[in-house]
């Protein structure tokens, strides 16, 4: 589409009484980010009351037609998706702006390849609209979804906004009020505070996207907000993953000042206590009695069944869980139930799939067959196939599988023939365990349920998922390839255009995600895949690109972005050599003096280890001085180039660690060395550094 060009959504798409809008674009120092926005209009442009805001801190309508689902990574990088179901809209809704902001100073102009696409309820694309002017605003509409009639259209907007998100709120009818500090917040329950957990009113620290601005009445909680029912009485079991320190400051440093305030609201929500309680147990032989035990699990059928039950029970009755594994699959929000070992007729012989999820919203139903595997068994290409063949005919809406293997954008787990004559079109969906447990983790140690019986019950899934008897562990496996071509490059033999290279580099790609799900669940913040811009959108074209230099150079690359850090996770692993590489450029502080900022990047690594590679990056193809951390510490002016009319531009930090050789995820494993590589860097290292560094644009980019 072009900009000002509307259509009709019904013209494009039978299923079009639900949508999926993505917002999209790529940084060139993969480090760009913005906050979507949602307001509702009335017919004279206004939004009817505060509450038609949608934004970060109220992501989902009371009556389902707006849900903000956060980002997800995509072929070119990642974008940020919102479901709407039309039919649910209100009457006296007119218009539906869908917006984003930058925060902190930053402008859409940084950014590539800023961009809107629309999908229909199957996940078909329908249209995609590129702003390509953005320039210095801090916030832009991108589109809008308007009544026409009966029907619903789409406009292509594309305007701009320099005045950032709170020039864009208050001109549809929003209520801001200036604030220059946050009040403060309280948590009422003592045992919260003392432990760390959410408590009333707590919030998730970060930028802001309205800059020195609150939605008005939303700052702090009512005198008569609602209390979340008590837990059930007794100890609380606890995570069995541990919590990642907070970042340190050195104590001769003044604390940095507060990000401007971003619009919140003050919902209670329950987290699980990031301490365990001390347990009543008189030794350690005596073991917790557990809802949902493993022990009598020896076939792999008695997996997948118990799997599959257990997962589906949890999602129907914690329902801010169940939402948000089928909300990106298009269901509407409403009354949710879940069956297992359903029969249903095919041909000669029925079939029985894993299980199936429904969902009835005002008299409608959406349905979904789910198709499980464990212990790293294989989908079946045939059962999907029935399943998609079955769905069809009965008017089902989706098909669901479900696996340790993790799906790749333009590279399906499964091929299945879609008939193109039948009418009614079924999605094909794919979740990994990593996932289902990643958001399992999100809800019970950072965001919060609606109470302390659902905060127990994902607890209780979760150890269920970790234990090693229960087959959800993840993707575990590199693929038969993994040995022939590691031994091709050992004796150089291993030649461009190989199709075990690019199976590897599949395989690595999904094992890169996994591991942004695992860090992403026990930090409880966005970490994600990057992807350069340069390297180009075709995911094929990419990771042929990547086959043929894993030929070359038998290195695999990998870059995360985790938010709230100074700059980008870089990750080798250099095939040749058996080392894993892990690496974070940290650009050089607008204001100072060389010298003091060395002294102060030492004093920060007081507690990284001692083996830590600290670089020194200059102006030029040149490297300049470099050193291991022991060595510097007594002397950081070593880190300064001898010739002072050099500019520095930032520093590298770099952690070498042994590469596994099994292509599984044994202790001596590829993949289990990898996330323990990605680990311990974040923790002794990247967790210490300063996180509101400034980051500049024009940093080289250099991995490994």
């Amino acid at each position: 589409m072009v900009k000002g060009q509307n259509v009709a959504l019904a013209s494009l798409s039978e299923n079009a009484g639900s949508v999926m809008v993505g917002l999209g674009w790529s940084s060139p120092t993969g480090e760009g980010d913005a906050d979507v926005s949602v307001l509702l209009l009335n017919a004279d442009g206004k939004v009817r009351s505060d509450a038609d805001f949608y934004f970060y801190n109220n992501l989902v309508a009371a009556d389902g037609s707006v849900q903000l689902l956060g980002k997800v990574p995509t072929e070119d990088g990642e974008e940020d998706r919102i479901s709407f179901d039309l039919t649910a809209v209100p009457a006296d809704v007119d218009r539906i702006v869908v917006a984003a902001s930058r925060y902190r100073g930053a402008r859409f102009g940084e950014l590539d390849d800023v961009r809107v696409t629309l999908a229909d309820g199957s996940g078909e694309s329908l249209l995609r609209f590129a702003i390509d002017d953005a320039d210095s605003v801090s916030a832009i509409i991108f589109g809008e979804l308007y009544r026409r009639g009966e029907e619903w259209k789409f406009r292509a907007v594309g305007q701009g906004y320099a005045s950032g998100l709170a020039g864009l709120a208050t001109d549809f009818g929003v209520d801001i009020d200036d604030a220059d500090a946050e009040e403060p917040l309280t948590v009422p329950d003592e045992a919260a505070a003392a432990e760390g957990g959410a408590g009333d009113g707590a919030v998730a620290a970060g930028g802001g996207a309205v800059e020195g601005a609150v939605v008005a009445g939303q700052g702090v909680a009512p005198a008569t907000a609602p209390v979340a029912p008590e837990a059930p009485a007794g100890p609380v079991p606890q995570p069995v993953l541990e919590a990642v320190p907070a970042p340190r400051r050195p104590v001769d440093e003044p604390a940095a000042a507060k990000g401007a305030a971003r619009p919140r609201t003050a919902k209670k929500k329950v987290t699980l206590p990031r301490k365990a309680a001390k347990t009543l147990a008189e030794n350690d032989s005596w073991k917790q009695a557990r809802l949902f035990p493993v022990s009598a699990l020896k076939s792999d059928r008695d997996r997948e069944m118990r799997a599959t039950s257990v997962l589906l029970s949890v999602m129907a009755q914690v329902p801010e869980f169940g939402r948000r594994l089928t909300a990106a699959f298009g269901a509407p929000a409403g009354r949710m139930e879940t069956f297992t070992e359903v029969s249903l007729p095919h041909g000669d012989t029925p079939r029985r799939p894993d299980g199936v999820i429904r969902v009835e919203r005002a008299g409608k139903l959406w349905t979904a067959l789910v198709e499980t595997k464990t212990n790293g068994n294989a989908l079946k290409a045939d059962q999907v196939q029935a399943y998609m063949d079955i769905a069809a005919r009965r008017g089902y809406e989706a098909v669901i599988t479900l696996s340790n293997d993790v799906a790749l954008e333009g590279s399906p787990l499964v091929d299945v023939k879609i008939d193109k004559r039948r009418k009614h079109k079924v999605a094909l969906w794919h979740l990994s365990w990593a996932e289902v447990a990643h958001q399992a983790q999100m809800l019970i140690r950072h965001e919060g349920v609606g109470n302390g019986a659902h905060a127990w019950l994902l607890h209780e899934l979760l150890h269920y998922l970790q234990h090693e008897n229960s087959g959800c562990h993840g993707f575990q496996n590199m693929g038969p390839a993994w040995v022939p071509v590691r031994n091709g490059i050992d004796d150089e033999t291993l030649c461009q255009g190989d199709p075990r290279a690019l199976e590897v580099v599949e395989s690595w790609e999904r094992l890169v995600r996994q591991v942004c799900l695992r860090l992403g669940g026990e930090l409880g913040q966005k970490v994600l895949p990057v992807q350069r811009s340069r390297r180009g959108t075709d995911p094929q074209a990419r990771r042929s690109q990547s086959a043929d230099q894993l030929c070359a150079d038998g290195r695999l690359q990998a870059e995360l972005r985790i938010e709230g850090t100074p700059g980008v996770l870089a990750l080798t692993a250099d095939l040749r050599t058996g080392k894993l590489r892990t690496s974070i450029e940290i650009p050089a502080p607008e204001q100072g003096y060389p010298l003091s900022w060395a002294k102060r990047l030492v004093r920060q690594l007081a507690e990284a280890p001692a083996d830590l590679h600290v670089e020194t990056l200059v102006d030029g193809e040149t490297g300049g001085p470099r050193g291991t951390l022991e060595r510097l510490r007594p002397e950081p002016g070593d880190l300064l180039p001898k010739d002072s009319g050099v500019r520095i531009t930032g520093f590298r930090l770099s952690l070498l660690k042994g590469m596994g050789s099994g292509r599984g995820s044994a202790e001596t494993g590829f993949i289990r060395s990898v996330d323990d590589a990605v680990q311990r860097f974040y923790t002794s290292v990247v967790v210490h550094l300063d996180r509101s560094a400034p980051r500049r644009a024009a940093v080289k980019e250099t991995v490994g």
